[in-house]
């Protein structure tokens, strides 16, 4: 996940601050284990490194692109093993893809109905609408 540079420790607020994640999806991601407990200090404040800011970044970047937890999390677990391999990584990404794909021809033809459905509405202030009448039991 990149080379981590040295840094001051930082209180989950800085974490979030530093990544734009919101403090509460920090400590789910910690409760579920897709991020590591930090390590205290001896008041028992979490202290957190630049390595926690890769990991919450990477996490944060996989589900931009729409991975669930599970797939965030079985990434990670190829990663903290060191055993990924690149055609376990795009095996992965390509299952991925596909499922996007398909959901966005399930998008398509939800709008190509919607939109003709909407095109036959006159819009007037009329109690008959064929958008209604397309959706009638």
């Amino acid at each position: 996940m990149g080379e981590i540079k040295p840094q001051k420790p930082m209180m989950r607020a800085a974490l979030a601050r530093a990544t734009g994640c919101n403090l509460e999806t920090i400590r789910y991601y910690e409760t579920i284990g897709v991020m590591p407990d930090p390590p205290r200090t001896s008041a028992g404040f979490r202290v957190y490194d630049a390595s926690h800011v890769a990991r919450l970044r990477f996490v944060m970047r996989m589900r931009e692109l729409g991975f669930n937890l599970e797939e965030v999390r079985g990434f990670l677990t190829l990663i903290d093993g060191g055993t990924q391999t690149c055609a376990e990584v795009q095996a992965r990404t390509e299952n991925h893809l596909r499922d996007v794909r398909a959901k966005i021809a399930d998008l398509q033809r939800i709008e190509a109905v919607l939109a003709e459905t909407a095109s036959k509405c006159s819009g007037r202030d009329v109690p008959d609408c064929p958008v209604l009448d397309a959706l009638e039991l």
